[in-house]
C-alpha cells in the first residue's frame, strides 16, 4: 500500500488552499466592482464620461453631486418621512399584536395565529389592485399616507411572526415582578418588552428601510405628483437619454444609497445578532 509523502501532502494543501482565496479575490472583486465603478463615473466631468466612462481619473468637480441634489434632494425627504413614520407605525402595531400572541392566552389563539402566517402565502402582487382602489375611494393618492399606510400594514404578518417567537422566550420572572409593581399591559411592551428585544428590533426596522427605500412599483402607482415622488422613484427620471449632464445620475445614485449604508453600519453589529437569535430560537 503507497502512502504520499508529507510533502507532497503539504504542497497540496497549500495550492488547494491558494485556489480556494484566488476564488475568493475574484467573488470579492466582482462584487465591489459595481461599487467602485459608481463613484469612479459619479465624480466625472461631462468630457471625462463621454472620452472613456470606464477610465480611473481623478475628480473633476462636484458638479454632477450639485445637479443631483437638486433634483433629488425633495424627493430624499419624501423618502425619509415615509420610511421612518411607516417604521414607527410597524414597530407599535407589530410588536403590540407580537406581544398578545407570545404572552397570553384565549380562545382560538394557536388558530388566529396559524390564520395571520396563512397571510404569508399570499403574492404581494396580488394586493396591488385592491389596495390601489382603496386608497384611491380613501382619496390618499398623490399624498405621503398613499404610501406611509400600506408600507404600516404590508410586513405586519412576517414582522408578527418573528417578534412573536422572541418575545416567547423572554423569561416569565420579569413579566411578574413587572406586574406587582404595578406595570399595565402597555408598560410590559414599551418598558420591558421593547427594551430587551433591540437586536431582532433592529432587523425588522433595516429590513424595513430597505423594503421602503428601494420601492418603485408601488409609489409608481400612487405618487405621480413630483411633489411627493421618492428617491427611487425620483431616479427614473434620469434615464434620459437627451440629459445634458448623464453622471448625474451616477451621483444621484450615490446619494440615494448612503442613508441605506449609514443605516446598515449603525445597525450592523446588532442585525447580525438578531439574525443569530432568531435563528436559534425558531
Amino acid at each position: 500500500m503507497r502512502t504520499r509523502a508529507p510533502g507532497l501532502r503539504g504542497s497540496g494543501k497549500a495550492v488547494r488552499g491558494w485556489i480556494a482565496h484566488a476564488c475568493l479575490v475574484a467573488f470579492v472583486a466582482l462584487t465591489v466592482y459595481p461599487i467602485f465603478f459608481l463613484f469612479n463615473v459619479s465624480a466625472k466631468s461631462r468630457f471625462q464620461y463621454e472620452r472613456n466612462p470606464l477610465a480611473i481619473e481623478s475628480p473633476d468637480g462636484l458638479y454632477a453631486y450639485v445637479l443631483a441634489w437638486q433634483l433629488v434632494s425633495r424627493s430624499m425627504v419624501n423618502t425619509i418621512v415615509i420610511t421612518l413614520v411607516s417604521l414607527a407605525g410597524l414597530i407599535v402595531t407589530a410588536s403590540i399584536t407580537a406581544y398578545v400572541f407570545a404572552r397570553y392566552s384565549f380562545p382560538g389563539r394557536t388558530l388566529l395565529f396559524y390564520g395571520l402566517l396563512g397571510l404569508l402565502m399570499i403574492p404581494g402582487i396580488l394586493t396591488i389592485v385592491p389596495l390601489l382602489v382603496l386608497v384611491s375611494q380613501m382619496g390618499l393618492v398623490n399624498t405621503l399616507w398613499a404610501a406611509i399606510l400600506p408600507y404600516v400594514a404590508g410586513g405586519q404578518a412576517f414582522n408578527i411572526f418573528i417578534m412573536r417567537t422572541f418575545f416567547a422566550s423572554l423569561p416569565e420572572e420579569l413579566f411578574e415582578s413587572a406586574r406587582l409593581d404595578g406595570a399595565g399591559h402597555l408598560d410590559l411592551i414599551f418598558r420591558l418588552v421593547i427594551p430587551l428585544s433591540t437586536p431582532i428590533l433592529v432587523v425588522v426596522s433595516i429590513l424595513h428601510v430597505l423594503h421602503t427605500w428601494n420601492d418603485i412599483a408601488w409609489p409608481m402607482l400612487v405618487l405621480n405628483d413630483v411633489q411627493v415622488r421618492t428617491i427611487a422613484l425620483q431616479l427614473l427620471q434620469f434615464q434620459n437619454p437627451f440629459q445634458l449632464y448623464p453622471t448625474a445620475a451616477f451621483a444621484g445614485a450615490v446619494i440615494g444609497s448612503l442613508p441605506l449604508l449609514a443605516v446598515f453600519l449603525l445597525g450592523m453589529r446588532q442585525f447580525v445578532n438578531g439574525v443569530l437569535t432568531g435563528a436559534m430560537k425558531l
